[in-house]
């Protein structure tokens, strides 16, 4: 008995992936060049160092945390890793296009540093699948992926252009961003899954653990990832020490209120693995600029606050009100904290602001609000359009019966006839 998962889907997604790769290699070859400068071993050392850290962070943190579903394991890790290097080449690309440089030279120069930032903006990606991971095939992941890396470029360009906003300010944004375009295609595939198939979406003991060690690997590297952009030693210093810091205090936060959350104060694994991380990303727009530990600490107290509420209460909002399944929690490990980061930060620079006695504090208010709306309203458009493709019968999506199901795209030698 031949595989049930349709035949044109088998046929297509390879030809769809190599003419990707293929095009991938034909721009790399006719518009781009390597930089031949001067090297410096320690730049040489650090980038490399950035770059080890943030692919740590997708392929295994980003791989294992989405792994918590029982009957998925193998595709969350796999996909995952597949999205990434197809997001990193698209990004490098479409980062050297938007450089003036190349309006000049027609050729996009490839640094030390253009890699790990491409590695940073293709995490989009891998943030917001986790919001309808288990629906979606293959082919629909790679459209994904070229779509939202694109849409993400247009608003960090932006906020660069028209806010006037560093890299690593910019970038701080990909949470809301993703968060959001997740939280939308999540309601364009809004299906309910038939009668006794509603536990194919749960988790296990193993699995679990797997995604608790994702997290794990998320916690460790979270200081690295929020201090690669920023250009001084002093703000590299600041924002090691004050992600540290929060992601501390949200650990803890995480493991004492989710005891106290429950009935019988028992702690629930779910909740430790998404809340613990709150804290990296609520203080990742203004880690650099803290100057002392506490203000820190209580954003990662607030962050695993509202990350564990998000818990107990969004789910019940999103699934019977807006009908949005989020499968692995985005909303709240990522969505919340990130807007409570956003909102921190315009809290501090109208503080500055008002401290220098400027009459800007308005204008400073109204664009730091623009900012976190643009964020916002990026992923939300994007990802609705996003959703809509994703529907069209060319992407050949799959029956609501294979949702979450291993079996609907790998070969399991122990099985002696097909499924």
């Amino acid at each position: 008995m031949g595989s049930q998962y349709p035949q044109s889907v088998r046929v297509y997604l390879p030809l769809w992936a190599l003419t990707w790769e293929v095009a991938f290699i034909l721009l790399f070859l006719f518009f781009t060049s390597y930089d031949t400068g001067p090297l410096d071993g320690r730049n040489l050392q650090r980038y490399h160092a950035v770059f080890q850290d943030v692919a740590v962070m997708g392929a295994l943190g980003l791989g294992f945390f989405t792994s918590s579903l029982r009957r998925f394991g193998w595709s969350s890790v796999a996909f995952n890793l597949f999205m990434l290097a197809l997001g990193v080449q698209w990004a490098v690309l479409l980062e050297g296009f938007l450089e003036k440089s190349f309006t000049v030279t027609g050729k996009i120069l490839i640094k030390l540093s253009s890699i790990h930032q491409a590695a940073m903006s293709a995490m989009c990606v891998l943030i917001s699948v986790g919001a309808f991971l288990g629906k979606a095939n293959l082919l629909q992941l790679t459209l994904t992926t070229v779509v939202e890396v694109t849409a993400f470029e247009a608003v960090k360009t932006a906020f660069r252009h028209i806010f006037n906003m560093n890299q690593h300010e910019s970038m701080m944004y990909i949470h809301v961003f993703a968060a959001y375009f997740g939280l939308t295609v999540a309601w364009c595939f809004s299906k309910s899954l038939p009668k006794g198939k509603e536990g194919k979406d749960q988790t296990a003991t193993s699995s679990s653990l797997f995604a608790m060690l994702g997290s794990l690997f998320l916690w460790m590297f979270w200081p690295s990832f929020n201090s690669a952009l920023l250009g001084s030693l002093d703000g590299r210093r600041k924002a090691v020490l004050n992600t540290y810091y929060a992601l501390a205090v949200s650990a803890v936060t995480a493991i004492s209120v989710s005891a106290l959350a429950r009935p019988q104060r028992r702690i629930n694994m779910t909740h430790i693995h998404n809340a613990m991380l709150a804290g990296g990303v609520a203080v990742g727009t203004t880690c650099h600029v803290i100057s002392s530990p506490w203000l820190a600490m209580i954003l990662g107290l607030l962050a695993g606050l509202i990350s564990i509420g998000g818990v107990k209460c969004l789910p019940v909002c999103l699934n019977r009100v807006l009908e949005i399944h989020d499968t692995c929690g985005l909303h709240y490990t990522f969505g919340l904290p990130g807007l409570l980061s956003g909102i921190t930060s315009i809290m501090l620079k109208m503080y500055h602001v008002s401290w220098t006695n400027s009459p800007m504090i308005g204008y400073v208010a109204l664009t730091e609000i623009g900012v976190l709306s643009l964020a916002m309203a990026g992923g939300l458009l994007s990802g609705l359009l996003t959703g809509l493709i994703l529907k069209l019968k060319i992407c050949k999506a799959h029956h609501v019966t294979k949702y979450f199901d291993d079996q609907a795209f790998w070969e399991f030698p122990h099985l002696a006839v097909g499924y």
